[in-house]
């Protein structure tokens, strides 16, 4: 599910995604990664739950355009982190469907010498 998230990811322009937790990422990047998972959601134990955080870094900090990139990644057009991955509601057929909820933890992150903007998106992923 991993994979499948960061190839929706993969549809806003100019973002590198990761399904794994890279050791040195390029930027700007989207990082998928499992929050944790709730089984035995429904009867006869035929639905999981999936947490995901998929934490957005982006520009560096102290330039004028971080801000303006993180305001059209929180919207809901095109370039939004939401309408990318809400994209293919299935996952390549591996979920029966996948939502993103909540935008939060905007904040600065210092990777090697350099300090971007980041934020995390909460996604739920409904599957067997």
């Amino acid at each position: 599910m991993r994979t499948a998230l960061a190839g929706n990811l993969g549809g806003i322009s100019g973002i590198r995604t990761y399904a794994d937790i890279p050791d040195n990422p390029a930027m700007p990047a989207a990082v998928v990664q499992l929050q944790s998972v709730s089984y035995d959601q429904s009867f006869q134990r035929g639905l999981v739950e999936y947490s995901f955080i998929v934490t957005v870094i982006f520009g560096r900090l102290a330039t004028a355009s971080a801000q303006k990139n993180l305001d059209a990644l929180i919207s809901t057009g095109d370039r939004s982190v939401k309408a990318a991955v809400e994209s293919d509601k299935t996952l390549a057929g591996s979920a029966y469907d996948v939502r993103v909820t909540e935008m939060s933890n905007v904040q600065s992150v210092t990777i090697g010498d350099i300090t971007y903007l980041s934020a995390d998106f909460a996604v739920t992923v409904f599957a067997d």
